[in-house]
């Protein structure tokens, strides 16, 4: 999870900066490190992680200020954070799950809300697509494959329920569900936006025919935090 941080991050700034400077070394290496808290120092995760984002900004102000381009320092400055939180929370909210009593049950619903939706909003958007989603954005997407993305998290969560975590209810079969059919695609849009926003097809090139990391992984990096509030938070146990 540390080193999927690291690449969305290095992914992310290589999209969006021009300069290459220490701030996005450094904030690389703090997506790597920011999933390992909740295993280094399991009782003070929020602690690290809002100082260290803290001490991030300043440094990345200062940077700026007095070293990088001051025509794009404030923009800078606002992608060198974003980078870094755009995996980061994701990434650790991962690590927080996993490090619950029925911490690999909740990974895998992530995975499955996730990867659910993906694979049956393809196939009913190749089937039954005719109306554009965003076609702004993403010109391939269509309400079809939304609706059947949504369908494919609900149907993978009551699976989960019926198969490895009988403790899920039906309420959390469906809250989690929902999570993944609607916060997933706006992730791959928002993902599909920064792109467009720089003219390029892909966020890299590690995966051969797919692109990045970041492509693979831009829905999971918006449910991940949800589910993480929903099952730490909301659920109550």
């Amino acid at each position: 999870m540390g080193l999927a941080g690291a690449i969305c991050t290095g992914e992310y700034y290589a999209i969006t900066q021009r300069e290459r400077s220490p701030v996005l070394i450094v904030g690389v290496a703090a997506a790597f490190a920011a999933p390992l808290l909740p295993f280094l120092d399991p009782g003070h995760v929020g602690d690290w992680a809002f100082w260290s984002v803290a001490v991030f900004f300043v440094f990345a102000w200062s940077y700026y200020l007095l070293r990088g381009r001051l025509v794009d320092g404030p923009a800078s400055v606002a992608h060198a954070v974003t980078g870094l939180l755009y995996s980061a929370f994701a990434m650790t909210g991962l690590s927080l799950l996993r490090s619950r009593a029925d911490g690999l049950s909740w990974v895998l619903c992530v995975l499955i809300v996730t990867w659910g939706n993906d694979s049956c909003a393809y196939f009913a958007g190749r089937m039954l697509g005719r109306r554009k989603l965003y076609p702004e954005v993403s010109p391939n997407k269509t309400w079809a494959g939304f609706v059947g993305g949504f369908a494919g998290s609900l149907l993978g969560m009551f699976i989960a329920r019926a198969t490895f975590f009988p403790a899920l209810s039906v309420v959390d079969c469906l809250s989690v569900g929902a999570i993944g059919g609607v916060v997933g695609p706006i992730g791959d849009l928002s993902e599909s936006m920064l792109k467009r926003a720089y003219q390029v097809k892909d966020s890299g090139k590690l995966i051969p025919g797919h692109g990045g990391l970041l492509d693979r992984l831009d829905a999971l990096l918006f449910n991940t935090p949800l589910i993480f509030l929903y099952a730490n938070f909301l659920r109550g146990n």
